[in-house]
This record gives C-alpha cells, structure tokens and sequence, in this order.
C-alpha cells in the first residue's frame, strides 16, 4: 500500500506535491469535485497506484458530502466500473 498525501489541489504519493511519482489533480467548486487528470510514473506503473488515489479522494469526496465528476478517462472508467463508487458520482438532476 501507497502513501497518499492530500495537497492544495491533488491527491499524490511522492515526498512533494510539486515532483509527484502518481498524482490525481483535480478542481474543486462547492459541492463537486472534477477530476481533472490522473498520472503514475514508471516506477509505479502495475502496482495499483491509480486506484489507491481514486480510494483516498472518494473517501475524501464522502467526508465532505460532495460529488465526483470525472474528465479523466482512467478516473472515468473506474468509478463507472462498479458500484463502490456510486454514492460519490455526480448525477444530473432529472
């Protein structure tokens, strides 16, 4: 398991924000966070670095009672993969 830190506008593991070796960079408004770009460097490519960041800010997401919009294809696909990330995806109002 991966140490993921919280920064000013991504979740990240490294020993800085500013050189991460994986981030998720994501905008904030009031009650809904975007998910703006997802990256993992070699060294950590296939050891599930991506979704480790996606737990931390969904879990991060639910404490706030906001919502996950996602314009990263890699967050896009696993929050729509299953249903763990139901309760945090952001739905139109019908």
């Amino acid at each position: 398991m991966l140490t993921v830190k919280k920064g000013s506008k991504s979740f990240y593991v490294g020993d800085s924000e500013s050189a991460p070796l994986a981030e998720m960079i994501f905008s904030a408004d009031k009650d809904v966070i975007t998910i703006e770009h997802t990256f993992v460097s070699d060294e950590l490519r296939g050891q599930g670095a991506g979704r480790q960041l996606l737990q931390k800010l969904a879990a991060w997401v639910r404490e706030d009672n906001k919502k996950i919009i996602a314009v990263c294809p890699f967050a896009k696909k696993e929050l729509t993969k299953s249903q763990e990330y139901d309760d945090v995806l952001y739905q139109l109002p019908r």
